[in-house]
């Protein structure tokens, strides 16, 4: 090969021109991950009870703008798209959803609805190319849970469940220990919710008042006639839309238990109690306990008491239990943990639950296009839903439920995994 001058130039230039076109190349790169650090999130609602408080929340982060209410009562809408308006520009109130899907700047549709839209709102909205802040639980049933895990993978959008104590802080911090050893080998976690509910009474057939799309407040749950008693909370005590206590509130220290006990789905599942306080409309238990074996000789414990207030564990949320100590953690993530004689070895008080953090970790995600780097993924969601699933499963039933360890499918009984998939309304069964 020449090594003339003429050569080593040619080499020299060419070689400046690589290295000047790699640095062009970084630089571009890293200006487009900045803008994408940057740029303004578009945030639309749907369900303004909860939601109100996570279009709250969502508009107090940097660089994000509410651009819808939505709710099919007209008033809750418009006094949400209020609300927002005191802190930042006022929203449009909307009652129709799918109104939200059709514009192309939204990029965040928060689903807080009724459960029973939670996962066709996701899957509708996963198909329009919208991230997604689900409210917990993540679906109405088991099949849903899995469909939307499917719509998200195949849209490759980002779906974060409203589990939100995923992001606090100190949580982290005590799963984390668990994980270390801090008690040794964690072989089991109890865990409980108690309130003081009242009767509903017992409803009368009415018409819907004039402010609600009663038809869009349904939606993909088969047709009922409007009860005077059911909306706007009171759903949840009725399997047709709500999955009880277990579903509403059992869900948040189920999820906990999952995280620390380090396990997916369970081989077997048994549940007791039933509606033990008032006579009234309610169908789902008011006073439940469900047991959960997993392999590698685990087990997890939930006990409701909706009507009864009295703690199980005066400040207590979810205990964990180990071959070397106790670490019990209370709702925001405070922890304390004690030796083989119950000895407290450390307290850890905690700052909040994790609200703004589990907002700000979908927002993060979104402007990095890591559509998975997320605290509570739609794929940890449904696990841990799935666990009130099958618990009312076997609560409804009466029988102790087999799973496959490998998905939580029900095994060996027709009757319970009938109840893997509801009905839809002809017209509205979600698909991808």
């Amino acid at each position: 090969m020449s090594n003339s001058p003429t050569s080593i130039n040619r080499r020299h230039f060419l070689g400046q021109t690589a290295i000047a076109g790699a640095v062009t190349l970084a630089s571009a790169q890293s200006i487009q991950a900045a803008n994408r650090a940057s740029r303004k999130v578009t945030v639309g609602v749907m369900g303004l009870q909860r939601g109100r408080a996570l279009a709250v929340g969502f508009a107090n982060l940097a660089d994000v703008e509410i651009k819808y209410c939505c709710d099919a009562d007209i008033n809750r809408a418009e006094h949400g798209a209020a609300e927002i308006g005191k802190i930042a520009k006022a929203p449009e109130a909307v009652q129709d959803y799918r109104r939200m899907l059709d514009d192309k700047s939204l990029d965040l549709v928060v689903v807080a609805a009724p459960n029973h839209w939670h996962a066709p709102a996701t899957i509708l909205a996963c198909n329009a190319g919208k991230h997604v802040y689900c409210e917990k639980p993540c679906s109405h049933n088991p099949w849903e849970g899995e469909t939307m895990i499917a719509a998200a993978r195949k849209a490759n959008t980002a779906v974060q469940i409203g589990t939100q104590r995923r992001s606090g802080p100190t949580m982290q911090e005590a799963i984390q220990k668990l994980h270390e050893g801090a008690i040794g080998r964690v072989y089991e976690a109890q865990c409980w919710y108690t309130n003081q509910r009242g009767s509903i009474g017992v409803g009368k057939t009415a018409a819907p008042p004039k402010e609600l799309d009663y038809n869009l407040w349904q939606g993909p749950a088969p047709r009922m006639p409007y009860t005077d008693n059911r909306i706007h909370y009171n759903w949840h005590w009725f399997w047709h839309w709500g999955n009880g206590e277990l579903g509403n509130n059992g869900i948040h220290t189920l999820d906990i238990c999952r995280w620390g006990l380090q396990v997916d789905f369970p081989t077997h599942v048994v549940s007791s109690g039933g509606r033990y306080h008032f006579e009234d409309d309610q169908q789902t238990p008011d006073t439940q306990t469900v047991a959960y074996t997993f392999d590698g000789r685990k087990s997890i414990t939930w006990q409701g008491r909706s009507c009864n207030r009295h703690p199980l564990r005066k400040g207590e949320f979810v205990t964990f239990f180990g071959d070397k100590g106790t670490m019990e953690v209370d709702s925001n993530g405070a922890y304390t943990v004690y030796d083989l004689r119950d000895k407290q070895l450390e307290h850890v008080e905690a700052p909040n639950r994790g609200d703004r953090e589990h907002m700000q970790n979908i927002v993060d995600a979104i402007r990095s296009d890591k559509p998975q780097a997320l605290n509570a993924e739609v794929s940890e969601g449904h696990r841990s839903t799935l666990l009130c699933h099958l618990g009312n499963i076997a609560q409804r039933t009466g029988r102790a439920l087999s799973c496959d360890a490998s998905n939580g499918h029900i095994l060996e009984d027709q009757e319970a995994q009938a109840m893997w998939k509801r009905d839809y309304e002809s017209g509205w069964e979600p698909t991808i």
